[in-house]
């Protein structure tokens, strides 16, 4: 294997690269898929993959374990009050989710990949050989191994060491958040996601989750949005408190825990890298393509290494320039605007308790819940027609002028 070249090697066997490498050895080209983990192994997630996710499973014909599928959501809001977020099927979505747990999900996905002609190769990633321009033509791996190939897809995490060994990553230009999670024995009807007051009519600078989880053990985490500002954070006493609230709202039962707590961090709004660098593509949470209002990430990396792959296949010798506009075609309305709004929601804590207070009032909520729901969970590209359809796409209008004013932070 070492003396192989390869016509792309993809770092990083989470949801994108698997994805990655499935459609790329469809295609014929010779893949190595990286990762320095041995496999089933667990990620930090709230497990809920979107419909985005389910119509590329669907489309590309694997098959995963799934949970249950999980339709609309409640989102909670200071006063305890629900607004029920209605779920729309898409002209390029699904009408639903599903629920898989991660430890699942990802080896589904990668053995797929592996049988489809993907080769396993499992090392870390510390070193990468580069021509004046940039292009990598081979990379290094921490026990010597050398892969030398045509493309590299980076599907390695908001960290990315491809991202940052190709000089790709500027820390002080992302969008960062931080996000625990853990399972406990719960039954939940919906899915839950709470915008909690971290005292009085201040907002707290993220959110708390609990889904619906695997033979009866449902997933709860909270995540904070911390700006550009990578600096260390502790949540426990925070999820602590959050169970707290649902045990008080009926939603655990009483004396339930949670199990054990593993964390991430989060990069968010398409931010901190530009997606493509003369022959490296970067996918999913390497390219900061999580959802900046309510932290989705597994479905936007499923699409974006889809399209990356697409790319490679369809333009061997640059595939950036195609990805890039693809990418700016799906995502690009929608995720500048919403990294803008988020940090303008953010540094306004009483104005945004007193806005989501609002937004789940008896009255208004039945009037924006559609409106919120195709907003909220960037799902206005690929909608169908319909009032709450035009009415999100003004939001998102509104949203990209606000990224447009100066003291924004974009991505690249």
């Amino acid at each position: 294997m070492n003396d192989q070249r390869w016509d792309a090697v993809v770092v990083g066997a989470g949801p994108a690269g698997s994805i990655a490498a499935l459609v790329l050895a469809r295609g014929g080209a010779r893949v190595a898929l990286v990762d320095k983990a041995s496999f089933p192994r667990d990620k930090a997630c709230g497990d809920l993959i979107g419909p985005r996710g389910v119509q590329v499973l669907a489309e590309l014909g694997v098959h995963v374990p799934d949970a249950g599928q999980g339709a609309d959501l409640l989102a909670i809001g200071p006063s305890g009050r629900a607004c029920r977020l209605p779920a729309f099927p898409g002209h390029t979505y699904a009408s639903h989710g599903v629920v898989v747990p991660r430890l699942a999900f990802d080896h589904a996905l990668r053995e797929a990949a592996i049988t489809a002609g993907a080769a396993p190769v499992r090392a870390r990633i510390t070193a990468v050989d580069a021509s004046a321009d940039g292009t990598v033509r081979t990379v290094i791996a921490s026990d010597g191994r050398r892969l030398a190939t045509d493309v590299v897809i980076g599907a390695d995490g908001a960290l990315s060491p491809v991202a940052r060994l190709t000089g790709m990553l500027d820390p002080a230009a992302a969008l960062w958040g931080f996000a625990i999670r853990a399972y406990l024995p719960a039954e939940v009807p919906l899915p839950l996601l709470v915008l909690l007051d971290a005292s009085p009519w201040r907002i707290y600078p993220g959110y708390g989750w609990l889904f619906p989880g695997a033979d009866g053990q449902a997933n709860v985490g909270i995540g904070v949005g911390m700006g550009t500002s990578r600096r260390q954070v502790s949540l426990r006493d925070d999820l602590a408190r959050f169970c707290a609230m649902l045990a008080r709202r009926g939603d655990l039962g009483p004396g339930v825990r949670p199990g054990a707590v593993t964390g991430g961090w989060l990069r968010m709004g398409g931010s901190g890298t530009p997606p493509a660098a003369a022959n490296v593509l970067l996918a999913g949470d390497a390219a900061g393509l999580i959802n900046p209002l309510q932290g989705e990430g597994i479905a936007p990396a499923m699409v974006s290494a889809r399209l990356a792959a697409e790319a490679v296949l369809a333009h061997p010798a640059n595939p950036g320039a195609r990805y890039t506009d693809a990418l700016a075609g799906l995502f690009g309305r929608y995720l500048p605007g919403a990294a803008a709004l988020q940090s303008a929601l953010l540094s306004r804590p009483r104005a945004t308790s007193a806005g989501v207070r609002l937004l789940t009032a008896p009255v208004v909520r039945r009037l924006v819940a559609g409106t919120w729901s195709l907003y909220w969970n960037g799902l206005v590209e690929g909608a169908q027609p319909r009032p709450s359809t035009w009415t999100a796409g003004l939001v998102q209008r509104l949203a990209g002028h606000l990224a447009e004013r100066p003291g924004h932070v974009h991505g690249g």
